[in-house]
Order: C-alpha cells, then structure tokens, then sequence
C-alpha cells in the first residue's frame, strides 16, 4: 500500500480551511515539513501525526483506514510497511462512531530513537509484547520489558524510544482525544 496520508491530510486541512502556515504554529512543525508531507516527499512520525491530528480535530486513526466493519483484524503487519517509515503503526479499532479508545500496535525499528516528547489529552496504556522499550515520562526514564505495561495521563510529556538492536512491539491504547 502506497503511503498516503500526506494526501489525506492536505485534503482534510482544506477541508477544515486551514492553512499551512496555521497547521504549523498550532503544531510547532515548520511549513517546509509540513508541505513535504503533503507531497509525499517525506513520511510523519507518530510524533508529528498525533500532533496534526490533534490540530485537524480527528484521531490519529483516521489515516490507517479500517480494513473491514468487523472489530477483528487478522495479519495485520505487512512486509511492506517497513520501507515507508520508521515505525509501523497499526490501528486495531473497529469502525464504531463514538470510538472511546484507539487501541493500536506500534513496531519500531532497532535504534529508533528519532522525536521528541508530546503531549495530548487523555491517557495511555502501553503492553510490551517483544524487546525493551525506553518509555520517556516528564524527563523519567521506565525500561519495559515483554509482559510489562505502563498506564499514565497523557497530558504530560512523553515518548517512547527503541534503543536496542531489535525491533520493538507493543500495544498503545489511547483514550479519544475528543472525550477527554
């Protein structure tokens, strides 16, 4: 599948009647990257998507579309994600309107260590399934290991890193920005 969510944002963002200019100071990403994005000429970080999502009023799912209306996904990571960014995020939601948490599962490549903390309303639950994450919380380090999880408010600042050299799984449940 052919990277798309620069698409998808621009034409949300116009939608919304949002200019770039706007879109970066409400994010603190410059114009240059943004319009980059658009153009497909450079992928997002999940930092930077929670970011523009945040600022379009949508969650962060609304660019991994729903494979089917059923709420079970099956083989869902693809060889073919891993070439587009440094992460594969995958939406595990099924298609309910009123959605109150967006569960997702998150693979980062070894050495991920790209971004920097963020915050956003509402909370988050982390389950490590493979390898050691690095979860960053207000400037506190916590090292989690398969079968650890974390649970924190996620108005504060935040990330989470993969410095190791395997790759990382884990599943992140984010409340709905907008019931926060």
């Amino acid at each position: 599948m052919k990277n798309i969510i620069g698409s998808q944002i621009k034409d949300l963002r116009k939608q919304k009647r949002l200019t770039l200019k706007q879109v970066s100071e409400k994010t603190n990403l410059s114009i240059s990257f943004l319009s980059q994005v658009e153009r497909l000429k450079s992928s997002v970080t999940l930092e930077s998507l929670k970011k523009i999502s945040e600022v379009l009023d949508v969650n962060p799912s609304y660019f991994f579309p729903s494979e089917s209306k059923a709420s079970i996904k099956r083989d869902i990571l693809s060889e073919e994600d891993i070439p587009i960014n440094p992460f594969i995020y995958k939406d595990l939601s099924g298609d309910f309107e009123q959605q109150l948490f967006t569960p997702i599962l998150v693979t980062l490549k070894p050495g991920d260590n790209n971004g920097n903390p963020l915050s956003h309303k509402g909370q988050e639950f982390l389950y490590v399934l493979e390898g050691v994450l690095i979860v960053l919380i207000e400037g506190e380090e916590h090292k989690l290991h398969p079968k650890d999880c974390i649970h924190f408010d996620s108005t504060v600042q935040h990330y989470w890193f993969n410095r190791t050299n395997s790759v990382v799984k884990f599943l992140c449940i984010s409340t709905n920005p907008k019931l926060s």
